[in-house]
């Protein structure tokens, strides 16, 4: 079941900083906008994105949809009404009724006024709900990203799909992940240690994608990939292969092995991230992990093995990073009206990379 359960205290204060400053985002593209589990049958889920109140539902046959979470008359939320013959979402306030396509159907008031709202595409694919954001007319359903690893049915072991909403621009946990530096320090014992320090940093663009590698050969195995191998502590070739989809979809590789051995004959697993712009300063951040190449757990500790995993990975993220990037955040919003700009490292190199491409992207979305 998807768990959704944190959000940061940080957050009214980041909504109320919205008003004062605006950021663009890419538009025409797939976004996250829930795991598909956490829309049951007859349920409203109101979310933001891109600073936009949407409301998610799904109709009778369990299709999913998408619209504008603000009446036309008085901008009362449509996801404080409710599901009329499952097809069409009723307003609280004055009941106003609307189809799935955002067509207003009735008006309980005299003659439906053609005062629509607005629907945006929605897909179900790979347990994910996407949402486009930009023109419905441009929304291309094979441009979303392939993870079929995460698919309800597949073989391959997930752990909880899980998610945390993280009080600071999405830009600035992308630079996170890109940078697995990071987790010698923040993430110490669990991802890293002081051995994995020094890396090998590849970085590879392939058009619109980039990916970003560090090799750690020959170091004390992290806690969490020692639970994966062999548990026994011993030293490992340790890897992480971040790939990047724009705007904010990101699998790692990561794994080890015994130095020199080839991957193959390690494990590890597929790291999923998704990070969807809530504001300009709130990000809705989904993850997932997807087992590589998994070694037999003994008797009974299968399914406990999956949970320490989720145990593990939610610790490194709403623990750890959240509150580092949460406070990370305030710091560059007083640097940035100081003007003063950070100071770049030679570990900034996949950082830079997806900004480039991310930019170039957002310039030709017009």
């Amino acid at each position: 079941m998807a768990r959704f359960g944190y959000q940061s205290p940080l957050c009214k204060q980041s909504d109320e900083y919205e008003n004062s400053r605006s950021m663009k985002f890419l538009r025409n593209t797939w976004y996250v906008a829930a795991w598909a589990e956490t829309l049951g049958p007859g349920e409203m889920l109101a979310r933001t994105f891109l600073n936009e109140p949407v409301v998610l539902f799904r109709d009778a046959t369990g299709t999913p949809h998408a619209l504008s979470d603000r009446c036309p008359h008085r901008f009362a939320p449509l996801s404080r009404g409710r599901l009329v013959d499952g097809n069409r979402v009723k307003c609280a306030y004055h009941g106003l009724e609307f189809s799935t396509d955002g067509a207003c159907v009735h008006n309980p008031h005299g003659t439906a006024p053609k005062a629509p709202v607005r629907a945006y595409p929605l897909v179900e694919r790979h347990s994910i709900l996407w949402i486009w954001m930009g023109d419905p007319a441009r929304a291309d359903a094979s441009a979303i990203p392939a993870y079929p690893m995460l698919d309800p049915d597949a073989e391959a072991q997930v752990s909880a799909r899980d998610g945390i909403t993280m009080a600071a621009n999405y830009e600035l946990i992308t630079d996170n992940l890109l940078d697995l530096s990071h987790v010698s320090f923040l993430h110490e014992g669990i991802l890293g240690n002081e051995d994995t320090i020094a890396a090998e940093i590849d970085v590879k663009r392939d058009g619109s994608r980039l990916r970003v590698g560090r090799l750690m050969a020959d170091v004390p195995v992290p806690g969490m990939f020692d639970l994966l191998y062999k548990q026994d502590g011993r030293r490992v070739d340790l890897w992480n292969v971040m790939t990047w989809d724009a705007p904010g979809c990101m699998v790692n590789d990561a794994g080890v092995t015994d130095p020199g051995a080839p991957r193959e004959a390690g494990t590890g697993i597929y790291g999923h991230h998704f990070l969807t712009p809530e504001t300009d300063r709130t990000t809705f951040y989904h993850f997932a992990a997807v087992r590589q190449n998994p070694l037999p757990a003994p008797e009974g500790r299968a399914e406990e093995l999956r949970d320490r995993l989720t145990e593990l990975r939610r610790i490194a993220f709403a623990e750890q990073d959240a509150p580092m990037i949460e406070a990370q955040q305030l710091r560059r919003d007083a640097a940035e009206a100081e003007g003063v700009a950070p100071v770049l490292l030679g570990i900034d190199k996949g950082p830079a990379a997806y900004k480039r491409i991310l930019q170039e992207l957002i310039d030709a979305d017009g």
